[in-house]
């Protein structure tokens, strides 16, 4: 029985060590580091671990086969979680990068994104009103009323996937002033003229400029090609008085987008709208609007990304205790000796976990560059908030670099601990038997 709750609370420590580990911030786990090496250093009992951690790593040309399954089984589980939390992260930064918080976009009350909300030429008038709205030299508000709908083409790879058309109007060089045309023309207002994001023409087939495309039945001419630098980059763009009545949606806007004289009047201006009876609408500045869009998605890819990394991280550990167990099995005689002379179970503890915990170090690495060599930039698309594709790119950042190393020390740690409690613990009459 004792010897039962004796490994339990191991066990209970060592997932005690692990959450540390884990929630840790960067700032104390550098000082226990620092610690270390001192302790390493300076003490007795510090100076007889870092001799045994040397002789230890001596022997791991003889071991190689076993420090290989540590280093790649975290190699994998680290490559794995970076690539996906690289996908979330540049997602969430495609989305985030988007909004700003002098623009505020106004959809129909209940609106959860823009494909969902239909207001009317009066409200546009109506929203451009507040005196908060920017205006430009003549007077006129400088607000966007735009039109969005989702429209079937062909990918690159030959697959169908919904594109994102915006219909937009004059005005909206002035509310979105960072969409540039880098190649072509803007389209003409009056005619059935497209211009395409420079994400969208690399994902979408025949989309370069001069091409002819059909859209719900009726043939568009690319003119131009725009960048925006966010996700306006995956949309093609057309005149919203022309797209209207292609799509039957006759005269009908999805959302106004506005540009406020300052960022901090948008809650005056919040209430302005709310306080006009004829109007049923909500705002949220563009920033907010796109991170809640960015949310959900990202949250779900971190959880898989967790979980995935979970079940491999568990297979990790079980290799790495494998190994150290081997490790130590071999060590047998070398142990008891050390032991035999004066050496405390202490040092051989840490020098087993030291030892487990720089393999662990090695793979996490090698992930983690390989997460970075591989999909750093990778471009990828996915369904976004208006039923369309969303082009982004995956970010390895270092952040997520950084959080993968701490992964693979914690299943260093997991994974060296008992191996290391045995050696510890082993009787050294057993051990000299071996010589």
């Amino acid at each position: 029985m004792r010897k039962t709750l004796g490994r339990l609370a191991t066990v209970l420590a060592a997932l005690a060590c692990a959450a540390l580990g884990v929630m840790l911030p960067w700032a104390a786990l550098g000082a226990l580091v620092l610690l270390l090496a001192v302790w390493l250093t300076v003490s007795r009992t510090g100076r007889q671990t870092a001799s045994i951690t040397r002789a230890g790593l001596s022997t791991l040309p003889q071991r190689l086969g076993g420090a290989s399954v540590v280093v790649v089984g975290i190699a994998g589980v680290v490559g794995v979680l970076v690539s996906l939390l690289a996908m979330g992260r540049g997602f969430e930064s495609t989305l985030q990068g988007t909004g700003s918080n002098d623009t505020v976009i106004v959809l129909r009350s209940g609106s959860v994104t823009e494909v969902n909300s239909v207001l009317t030429p009066n409200d546009a008038a109506l929203i451009g009103e507040p005196p908060q709205v920017s205006r430009d030299a003549q007077g006129r508000p400088l607000i966007s009323p735009e039109l969005v709908v989702a429209a079937s083409l062909k990918k690159s790879n030959g697959l169908d996937a919904n594109v994102a058309v915006r219909g937009v109007g004059a005005e909206v060089w002035a509310v979105h002033p960072r969409v540039k045309i880098i190649a072509g023309r803007r389209f003409t207002p009056g005619l059935r003229e497209l211009i395409v994001g420079k994400d969208a023409a690399r994902e979408f087939a025949a989309t370069g400029v001069g091409s002819s495309i059909e859209l719900n039945g009726q043939p568009w001419k690319v003119v131009g090609e725009f960048d925006s630098g966010d996700a306006h980059d995956s949309e093609l763009w057309g005149d919203v008085d022309v797209l209207g009545p292609a799509f039957h949606r006759g005269s009908s806007f999805s959302s106004v987008t506005v540009r406020l004289v300052e960022p901090g009047q948008f809650d005056a201006f919040k209430a302005a709208l709310a306080g006009n009876p004829s109007l049923k609408v909500e705002a949220h500045t563009t920033r907010a609007y796109y991170d809640r869009q960015a949310g959900g998605l990202t949250k779900l890819i971190r959880i898989l990304g967790t979980i995935v990394a979970s079940i491999m991280a568990i297979g990790a550990v079980a290799g790495a205790l494998n190994s150290m167990y081997a490790a130590v099995s071999a060590r047998t005689r070398e142990i008891a000796t050390l032991r035999a002379i004066g050496f405390r179970g202490g040092p051989v503890v840490v020098s087993v976990m030291l030892e487990t915990m720089l393999l662990a170090l090695a793979g996490g690495a090698l992930g983690a560059a390989l997460a970075w060599a591989l999909f750093d930039n990778y471009t990828a698309s996915t369904l976004g908030g208006n039923f369309s594709e969303v082009v982004f790119q995956f970010r390895v950042t270092p952040g997520l670099l950084a959080s993968s190393l701490r992964w693979a020390l914690v299943i260093g740690l997991l994974g060296g601990l008992f191996p290391a409690l045995r050696a510890a613990r082993m009787p050294v009459t057993d051990g000299l038997r071996e010589l």
